[in-house]
């Protein structure tokens, strides 16, 4: 399955209120290894973007004004994550928001376009449980260099968002390569394989020592099986 590491930014925090997505960028994984198709865009909100929000990601509405709006890149959008796996760090954010835009233009929500929707963020709590799980704490942690992200960027950061991930789930892909190996040593019973058992029996002093074991258990009362 294709996965697609995706990342926005916006006017303000929360789309219940009218904010607007002002970046977005989605970049594509295939058997872990980032390609080389990306998409991204800046958007103009056609509203305000608030203080708080800009001194995060440093995107002023003057800057947008020349961009295209949501709708002029949706279908695009939509094409780019149909069926894949999307992963995002604290998914419920940036789907909260897509599903926002979607809905102004009677779009269909992430959930019935994607085939998966992943939350790194989730994943990182269960991991690092109490502990600051931010994208800038897990690059120190995983040791990724997070150097150019001076400020919050959707393209930088969805690139990072990938590293990141396939840290936090290295081994997995050895796990699925030697499950996916046939074992020519194993054998079948009922239909169902099994590697071979080794088995190794018990001394003559093992025995007698197991023995007097289960004596001394009988005394006490305590061998039920022997009862």
């Amino acid at each position: 399955m294709r996965q697609i590491f995706l990342d926005t930014e916006t006017t303000g925090l929360y789309h219940a209120q009218g904010h607007r997505v002002i970046e977005v960028a989605a970049v594509e994984v295939v058997n872990r290894r980032l390609t080389k198709h990306h998409l991204h865009y800046y958007l103009n909100p056609d509203r305000d973007i608030d203080p708080g929000a800009q001194e995060v990601h440093g995107i002023s509405l003057e800057f947008l004004q020349d961009k295209p709006r949501f709708a002029d890149i949706a279908s695009e959008l939509i094409s780019f994550i149909a069926d894949a796996e999307l992963i995002m760090h604290n998914a419920p954010f940036d789907v909260g928001f897509l599903n926002y835009e979607f809905g102004l233009i009677g779009q269909k929500k992430v959930e019935a376009i994607t085939a998966k929707v992943t939350d790194t963020l989730k994943i990182a709590k269960e991991m690092r449980p109490g502990q600051r799980n931010n994208l800038d704490a897990l690059c120190k942690h995983f040791g990724i260099d997070n150097s150019k992200r001076t400020l919050h960027g959707a393209l930088l950061d969805a690139e990072l968002l990938a590293d990141v991930y396939m840290a936090m789930t290295r081994g997995q892909e050895s796990l699925m390569i030697a499950l996916d190996q046939p074992n020519h040593q194993s054998t079948e019973v009922n239909g169902m394989s099994h590697a071979p058992i080794l088995v190794k029996h018990a001394n003559d002093a093992e025995l007698s020592e197991h023995e007097a074991y289960l004596a001394s258990l009988a005394k006490s009362g305590q061998c039920v099986w022997n009862s």
